[in-house]
């Protein structure tokens, strides 16, 4: 009993601190931006690699990174419950979750994890710049208080353009990324594209709940402290898993 105390109280300190930092001015919580730019693009610059070299040290890369949020993910099940029933579950729904996501993503072509990463980093970016700026009701606030339906939206066209633009310039021609000219996209294939990256915002924007809810449980405001500015790898591929995962569904049984 005193220990469900001792847990209630910390996650209602959390969900305090995280009201205080909604509610700080913009220049407070934008104070350690130079630091997450800086990790920013040092995992851009290893990712970019990872994805250059292709093959073998492509698919270790996804593996190490896989281990890790493996490990973030396990962290995360023990502090959100004491049950040894839910723990092993949680343990084995995590492992295939991540690892079915992982072994989809490490069978794309590069120039298909190219698209992957960018209907995550658009549907991420534009999110943000629209929810900050139009603000709005919240879409859960007890789970993440800072994203709201405003966010959504742009995170779905973001997607969506980005998507759009990706098909109509990337063109699978012996392993190389070109122009294509004869890839035109009509308004039928354009209003395709612009749903499928709708949808994979939405699996995006779900797979950062999921994380965001487990944390809830677990008490904590990131999965680890190993990214500086950015919490755990967990918290930075939350978007990236289900979003594999759904695509290489569709490939699979498309």
């Amino acid at each position: 009993m005193a220990d469900a105390n001792a847990r209630v109280r910390k996650r209602d300190r959390l969900k305090a601190r995280a009201k205080r930092y909604v509610d700080l001015p913009l220049k407070l919580r934008t104070a350690d931006l130079p630091r997450r730019a800086a990790s920013a693009v040092v995992m851009l610059a290893i990712t970019g690699a990872a994805v250059w070299q292709g093959g073998e040290v492509l698919r270790g890369f996804i593996a190490l990174v896989a281990l890790a949020c493996f490990v973030e993910f396990l962290r995360l099940i023990r502090r959100a419950t004491r049950r040894p029933a839910a723990r092993v579950a949680g343990a084995i729904g995590g492992a295939a979750y991540i690892g079915t996501a992982a072994w989809g993503l490490a069978s794309f072509q590069p120039y298909h994890i190219v698209g992957v990463l960018g209907v995550v980093i658009f549907t991420d970016t534009c999110a943000y710049f629209a929810g900050r700026s139009i603000g709005g009701p919240k879409i859960a606030p007890r789970i993440s208080p800072s994203k709201t339906w405003a966010g959504l939206a742009g995170g779905m066209a973001g997607s969506a353009l980005w998507l759009e633009a990706y098909m109509a310039f990337a063109h699978n021609a012996g392993g190389s990324v070109r122009w294509a000219e004869e890839f035109g996209l009509g308004f039928a294939e354009a209003l395709g594209w612009a749903l499928v990256g709708a949808v994979l915002a939405i699996t995006a924007q779900a797979g950062d709940f999921f994380e965001s809810w487990l944390k809830r449980k677990a008490a904590v405001k990131d999965s680890s402290r190993l990214i500086p500015g950015h919490g755990g790898v967990f918290d930075r591929v939350d978007g990236i898993l289900p979003v594999s995962l759904v695509v290489w569904l569709f490939a699979v049984l498309g």
